[in-house]
This record gives structure tokens, sequence and C-alpha cells, in this order.
């Protein structure tokens, strides 16, 4: 069974840097793809970056590009969400996630296959 554990929210003001970690673990540890969601308080669970485990690959929500970057330590199997200039409507629960296959969507939450239980990050403006 594969376990992940998201760390590093918290509350920011605005225009400030976060940086999330999420830590896996688990026996047959070894998924295709890993992503950020974030779901904010009324709203669906939205995308917002994901990247190829044994790749290079990276894909991001329009809405977070440029501002940030999602890397991994394979070595480690911790995945990381490095988030700068932060708005308020960044605000939400931010989930880690795996896929274990090499089919579907990266932007498809019913995609991924295991779930972090989200750690949460309010911007304050």
């Amino acid at each position: 069974q594969v376990q992940l554990v998201e760390s590093g929210g918290g509350l920011v003001q605005a225009g400030v840097s976060l940086r999330l970690s999420c830590a896996a673990s688990g026996r047959t540890f070894s998924p295709s793809l890993m992503g950020w969601f974030r779901q904010a308080p009324g709203k669906e669970r939205e995308f917002v970056a994901a990247i190829v485990w044994f790749g290079t690959s990276t894909y991001y929500a329009n809405s977070v590009k440029g501002r940030f970057t999602i890397s991994r330590d394979n070595a480690k199997n911790t995945l990381y969400l490095q988030m700068n200039s932060l708005k308020p409507e960044d605000t939400a629960v931010y989930y880690c996630a795996a896929r274990r296959d090499y089919t579907g969507s990266y932007f498809r939450a019913y995609d991924y296959d295991y779930w972090g239980q989200g750690t949460q990050v309010t911007v304050s403006s």
C-alpha cells in the first residue's frame, strides 16, 4: 500500500514563497506520474502541476505557470511544490497524488490512484 504525506502548508501573506513536500512510502512505490491538486472551499478539486517520476516532463495549470515549480527527489521518494509570488486565490487545501499507469491524463484527478490527506495553504492579502 502506498502512503502519501504532505507537509509545508501554512498561513502566509501575498507575495511570499512556500514549499510543499510530499513524502511517499510503500513497498511497491513506483509511480509513472505524480501531481499536485488543490481544492478551495466550495470549489472542485483542480489540477496544479504534475511531473513524470522517471523522466523530465512537467505540466502546469495556466494559473500557476511561471510561479510554481514541481520537482522530485527519486532517492527520497519525495515530491515538492515550490510556490512563489503567492496570491490570495492560491488559498486551498493542496493534495499530492500518484498514478501507477502510463495511461490517462495528467490533469484529471480520477486518473490518479493514491492521494495524500492534504495540507492547508492560506494566503492573506
